[in-house]
């Protein structure tokens, strides 16, 4: 069994799902100073004949030499620039930059109408139990900032229930996972009214 908790999360609740897509349309935002989601990623583009596109505001295009592989030296948001480069519905979209609520929604929004139906969009570091109080990360800041995000998708997913499928995985940070069930846009959100 990996122990790495990192790399078992996403060995089992990422490349599980997507493994038998073939030719993949992966978008990622965000590549490590390890690379570790990149090269997963690369081996499944090169095993299936799929393309990977990654993002990231620190320059690490010379990290991996692969003609299935495009990296973009950019922001995640930087909405315009980056659609030129995507020629294809995606069937992955994975989401690794900066975890606050409301960049993770607006990253969402905006991404979620370029993914394939049956396609998959995954948004790492979900979970707060990590850094929660003497706990193994303990981190006010990141407690609170992914407890946020966690509560930010479920209140998108209130409202879209019907569009698409949500499940989380505790493993390590956390990561939730979204399968597009619909070719219907997201409405917008809307809060749960808690007794």
């Amino acid at each position: 069994m990996e122990k790495d908790r990192h790399k078992r999360k996403f060995l089992n609740f990422i490349l599980n799902p997507i493994s038998k897509i073939d030719s993949p349309q992966i978008l990622e935002f965000g590549v490590s100073e390890r690379g570790m989601s990149t090269s997963i990623f690369l081996d499944l583009c090169k095993k299936n004949n799929g393309k990977l596109l990654s993002v990231d505001t620190n320059n690490n295009s010379q990290k991996f030499e692969d003609l299935n592989w495009q990296f973009i030296n950019t922001r995640d948001d930087n909405f315009e620039f980056i659609e030129k480069f995507i020629d294809k519905k995606l069937d992955v979209i994975y989401l690794d930059t900066i975890h606050k609520a409301d960049h993770v929604e607006k990253i969402i929004y905006n991404y979620y109408d370029k993914l394939k139906v049956g396609g998959f969009f995954f948004v790492d570091d979900t979970s707060w139990i990590p850094y929660s109080k003497k706990n193994r990360k303990d981190h006010f800041y990141m407690e609170v900032n992914n407890h946020e995000t966690f509560d930010r998708i479920i209140e998108i997913f209130n409202s879209n229930s019907d569009l698409f499928d949500l499940e989380f995985s505790f493993v390590g940070t956390g990561i939730a996972k979204i399968h597009k069930m619909s070719e219907s846009s997201l409405i917008k959100k809307k809060k749960l009214k808690s007794r």
